[in-house]
């Protein structure tokens, strides 16, 4: 008799001890077994919004100079410009021509690297706009394409071009 209680007291704390582990398995992780076939609810999944799609940097293309801080070039010695697949940047500023690195960088950015130019004698009004765009294009910050013209902005004013033909 004490074989058989003992027995069975062994098979109940066995029962006993494998009941969770069945649980989890059979019945959802519940151990008391309500709502067994009840699936926990799945809380939305956090997604971050698309980040819009960067432009590239047109390279390749010959850009004529527009206007300046809002005051438009005239006469036919307009600024000009081109950054080429090597990323050599070849101008006219007017008066004198233009030799420098220039790198688009991400989110539109735009590094400049230092300008190596001729040196002719030119008046000094036309030598005074000359500097002031070429300050502005090696200060460059930012770039943008807002319709058909590109946009340089830095600390030293804005630049607008219209791509040449």
């Amino acid at each position: 008799m004490n074989r058989m209680l003992t027995a069975a007291l062994a098979c109940a704390v066995a029962a006993f001890a494998a009941a969770p582990a069945m649980a989890q398995m059979g019945m959802g992780g519940n151990p008391s077994g309500f709502g067994a076939g009840k699936q926990p609810e799945k809380k939305p999944q956090y997604v971050p919004g698309a980040k819009p799609q960067e432009k590239m940097f047109p390279l390749g293309a010959m850009w004529t100079a527009v206007s300046m801080n809002g005051k438009p070039f005239t006469g036919i010695d307009r600024p000009s410009f081109i950054i080429d697949a090597q990323y050599r940047a070849r101008g006219y500023g007017g008066c004198n021509t233009f030799t420098a690195t220039a790198f688009p960088l991400r989110e539109q950015h735009l590094a400049v690297g230092p300008l190596a130019l001729t040196k002719k004698t030119c008046d000094k009004a036309l030598a005074a706009s000359e500097q002031a765009f070429l300050i502005a294009l090696r200060t460059a910050g930012k770039w943008d394409l807002d319709g058909s013209q590109l946009v340089i902005r830095s600390q030293n004013g804005e630049l607008r071009f219209d791509r040449a033909l």
